[in-house]
């Protein structure tokens, strides 16, 4: 492949793994179910010792919902490709319900506003699931 273009990337620091976490709100999660993947991107938070994830309920969210009980181990991928900045964090390991109780003042501080599809607020809660951080990787383009 004599004509490809090709960007040299190297490995971040844990110092800036996490300040691209904590600057972060949004992401994309990956999940299974045998055979078959399933991506979303949602709304996160990350406070330097858990990696909290925020995904909805609502009418037709079973999809969802039944990957998530069938994930063993999730993959995680926050990322920018801009002229400034081309980088890329992915996180793996399980992924549970998480047994905190936040109040919606704690919720509106910690995520972005939900963006809602066609949905009735009404209609429409949230859970918290946490993803174990067993592998974290970030990588950045060479300049």
């Amino acid at each position: 492949m004599d004509h490809v273009d090709y960007v040299y990337t190297t490995g971040m620091d844990d110092a800036e793994v996490d300040s691209h976490l904590r600057e972060g709100t949004d992401a994309v999660l990956a999940l299974a179910d045998g055979d078959e993947a399933y991506a979303v991107p949602l709304s996160y938070h990350y406070d330097g010792d858990r990696l909290l994830l925020r995904v909805s309920t609502h009418d037709d969210d079973a999809e969802k919902r039944r990957f998530l009980e069938t994930t063993d181990t999730a993959t995680f991928a926050l990322y920018t490709d801009s002229p400034e900045a081309s980088w890329s964090i992915h996180v793996r390991g399980p992924i549970r319900e998480w047994d905190g109780d936040p109040d919606e003042t704690t919720i509106n501080e910690w995520f972005p506003p939900f963006r809602l599809f066609d949905e009735a607020v009404e209609d429409v809660s949230f859970s918290l699931y946490e993803l174990g951080m067993e592998t974290v990787i970030g990588r950045k383009r060479v300049v």
